[in-house]
């Protein structure tokens, strides 16, 4: 029988692989087809922190990543305890936008995009997670150009390539409206990235070089080697720390297959810090645990409880408290600033004692927290 430990390696991450073989042949298989990409428009091809092959974990940056969830976060009201984006992101961008009198097409087209959000509920899994699956603008936006001449129908495509990528996609947008409302997207986030996000992203990474400098270095020769045998133990050795702007508390994780040019593994995004660089690996320790946290969770949630959806409730409180108790284990000088760090996000008073604080602002039922504990020995090899 499997154990807890075994079964948590396709929970979380399960939900949401894409085949990025597929969408990675099928790119490169477009781009040979059309020719060379076309570079006019648009974001810039990634500018992606470089990192030497044998580097663990590297920390790296896509531009269009942070495009398109800039885009979906302008276009949504977030009202989670710990918020998909940054704490009054939209309201900031706003003003900045404001004061350069931009206007762009995802400012015109506001309304109906953000409609199709509340009539689809389900659009929110390609709005979280699509981009992460495309190395650069350019592979994204190949891949949704013949997504769209198509009509989202792979018998129309004479590549093989070509077909499983627009396949790929149809999983995202099977709709008519669906197709609609990513077309209409596309050529709103391209006008908002000439208009106002390209310069406003480069700016920030001039901004913060300091900031991504000492997490580089903190994470590398500190941080890498305490988190190391968990990662190895829940099947996360290989994998990529990609920083994001508008990503807060709540990061985006996924699992990725190899290709020609990498191993796959796990991608994980995080806060772009601001202030501090530990504040990304706040996020990584919440990110990271969620494999395990979660299906313990389904196994001590009853069949009624996941009818009511607390199994869900739970999830969200559960991946708080997992990336705490992680870091009480492997890294204890980190726990109390990561639990300021979410009590600040949740508006939830710290008090003389942050540990207790998160326990009552994320409380957990004491069988899930102690079934984590046990399951995070076996990982550490604590027994």
């Amino acid at each position: 029988m499997a154990t807890t430990v075994e079964r948590a390696l396709t929970s979380r991450l399960s939900r949401h692989i894409l085949s990025l073989t597929v969408i990675a042949s099928a790119v490169t298989g477009c781009a040979s087809a059309a020719g060379s990409p076309d570079t006019g428009g648009g974001p810039a091809p990634s500018t992606g922190t470089p990192s030497a092959p044998a580097l663990a974990w590297p920390v790296k940056t896509r531009e269009h990543v942070d495009l398109w969830l800039h885009s979906v976060a302008m276009l949504t009201t977030d009202t989670a305890k710990i918020p998909f984006f940054r704490p009054n992101y939209r309201s900031q961008m706003q003003v900045l936008k404001n004061q350069q009198n931009v206007l762009s097409q995802l400012d015109a087209n506001r309304e109906t995009l953000a409609a199709r959000f509340r009539t689809n509920p389900e659009l929110a899994n390609a709005a979280q997670f699509l981009p992460l699956y495309f190395a650069s603008w350019e592979d994204l936006k190949t891949a949704a150009s013949h997504f769209i001449e198509t009509e989202g129908d792979p018998r129309r495509a004479r590549d093989a390539q070509i077909q499983a990528a627009i396949a790929a996609l149809a999983g995202y947008f099977p709709r008519a409206a669906d197709r609609e409302w990513f077309r209409l997207f596309m050529v709103s986030i391209e006008d908002e990235s000439n208009d106002f996000y390209h310069g406003y992203w480069l700016q920030q990474q001039r901004n913060r070089t300091s900031l991504v400098d000492a997490l580089n270095t903190t994470w590398q020769q500190t941080y890498f080697p305490k988190f190391r045998r968990y990662l190895m133990g829940t099947q996360q050795g290989n994998g990529d720390m990609l920083l994001s702007l508008p990503i807060g508390g709540e990061g985006r994780t996924i699992g990725t297959s190899p290709t020609s040019v990498g191993p796959g593994g796990t991608l994980v995004t995080v806060t772009y810090p601001e202030r501090e660089a530990v504040e990304a690996l706040y996020v990584f320790s919440h990110e990271i645990v969620g494999a395990l946290m979660n299906t313990v969770i389904t196994d001590n949630t009853t069949p009624a409880q996941k009818r009511d959806g607390l199994d869900q409730q739970y999830s969200s409180d559960g991946l708080v408290i997992g990336g705490a108790l992680l870091l009480q284990r492997i890294a204890p000088e980190m726990a109390d600033g990561y639990a300021r760090f979410y009590l600040q996000i949740a508006k939830a008073p710290a008090g003389g004692d942050p540990q207790a604080a998160l326990r009552s602002a994320f409380p957990l039922p004491e069988n899930f927290r102690a079934a984590f504990l046990r399951q995070l020995d076996i990982v550490l090899g604590g027994i």
